[in-house]
């Protein structure tokens, strides 16, 4: 039985889905509805209370929790309505939400359109299978994040982090500034996951040292951790004997990789990428089922929430105007492929008579490269090719394909990244 309908339902209250919220209502979306399963919207930028937010988009710095406070801002001027505390059981193809809470009970939704912005989630120890005694003390950097910028606790006193992504390296500072004493941040990989800039505001201005091509080899701990063993790794990610070092600690911090939260974009049947982990995308954001679009990390995991704005707002007026106008119609489909050194690319698909002035295509490198080229191919033709001088797997790439170097083109476009040809 449907209990409610709405032209645009956006599931998921976080910079995602605030951005794609307020851009579908500026684009033709009359009734708008974001279900958000939190008590509050804003997402993870709630916790992320450090500041570098907001440089690309509004020109200034800002905290993670003004970011966000300004697009909630922005939504009090609409008439977009907001479900809070509501869990998201299921969608349909035929573009029914199947969603609970304790206000309304069971619900079923008719939606128009729907765009997908349920972000991600933190991998765990038990994804990647750390060797060692179940102490206490052993949590994802996202989950210390909230307890001690949320909630006020203090998770530990000495600490190792695992991983060199940016959640991480914020929190090597976040610790030490609350008085924790971080003794390393461990890297499997021979180059680090995060942003340089975090690499140099959290671990070098704070004198931690990043061990690179390491990893953790053993926990110990009765009841809370107690010593943590790390090793060198060689060139296949495997533990060199004799390299061990013993670490005296009582917590173990996480940030070994995030994982696109898509369950319910399984469930609705939407082709998936096993590339990404994310839903196949057109160049409006839109996947494999009309109508239902997908947007900022659940699609690809972001390093900048000014670029899951940009990318959102995209997917906001793809759905305004499908609400307005039916589905997009393409005689000319492109299937976008990567090619060396490149781990994949999004979108997935370009319907060329639906790109306005130029195509966005983002992707990242698979290693750390210098003074290197993009090339965009058509098979052995070469369409467009641009000059990097640093790549790394931890910043996101993006280049800007125009509209005229497209129209001629069918099948398959590739993106790679090479040394320059010296003549």
């Amino acid at each position: 039985m449907i209990t409610e309908t709405y032209d645009l339902v956006v599931v998921g209250g976080g910079p995602a889905g605030l951005a794609a919220a307020l851009e579908g209502y500026s684009n033709g979306a009359q009734s708008v509805l974001i279900l958000e399963r939190d008590k509050e919207l804003g997402g993870i930028l709630n916790q992320c209370i450090h500041n570098g937010f907001g440089l690309h988009y509004f020109k200034e710095e800002l905290t993670g929790p003004e970011y966000a406070q300004r697009f909630v801002d922005m939504l009090r001027d609409t008439n977009v309505q907001v479900k809070l505390d509501t869990m998201v059981l299921e969608i349909t193809r035929g573009k029914q939400i199947h969603c609970m809470n304790s206000k309304d009970g069971y619900m079923v939704i008719q939606a128009k359109a729907i765009v997908l912005a349920m972000g991600c989630r933190e991998r765990t120890r038990g994804a990647i299978a750390i060797p060692g005694d179940r102490p206490a003390g052993i949590f994802t950097a996202g989950t210390a994040q909230r307890y001690v910028n949320m909630e006020g606790y203090m998770v530990g006193k000495r600490v190792i982090i695992l991983g060199s992504g940016d959640i991480g390296l914020i929190m090597a500072r976040r610790m030490t500034l609350e008085g924790a004493k971080v003794l390393a941040c461990v890297e499997l990989m021979p180059y680090s996951n995060g942003l340089n800039r975090n690499i140099v505001q959290c671990l070098k201005d704070y004198d931690i040292p990043l061990y690179l091509a390491h990893t953790i080899t053993d926990i110990q701990g009765d009841g809370r951790v107690e010593k943590v063993v790390v090793s060198k790794v060689d060139e296949n990610r495997k533990p060199i004997p004799g390299t061990e070092m013993t670490f005296d600690c009582d917590t173990v911090l996480l940030s070994v990789g995030l994982i696109p939260e898509n369950e319910l974009s399984k469930s609705a049947g939407l082709a998936m990428d096993r590339r990404t982990s994310g839903p196949v995308v057109f160049e409006n954001m839109e996947t494999s089922i009309q109508g239902i679009f997908a947007c900022g990390n659940v699609v690809h995991v972001h390093d900048l929430v000014d670029f899951v704005t940009a990318e959102s707002q995209r997917a906001g007026r793809a759905a305004g105007k499908y609400i307005a106008g039916g589905e997009q119609k393409s005689e000319s489909l492109l299937e976008v492929q990567n090619g060396s050194c490149v781990n994949y690319t999004v979108p997935q698909k370009i319907r060329t008579e639906n790109v306005e002035k130029a195509a966005e295509i983002f992707f990242r490198v698979n290693n750390v490269y210098k003074n290197v080229v993009i090339k965009v191919t058509d098979g052995d033709h070469e369409i467009v090719r641009f000059k990097r001088e640093h790549m790394a797997p931890g910043e996101m790439e993006k280049i800007t394909v125009p509209k005229a170097l497209l129209e001629n083109i069918a099948g398959t476009l590739t993106v790679s990244v090479g040394k320059e040809e010296t003549a």
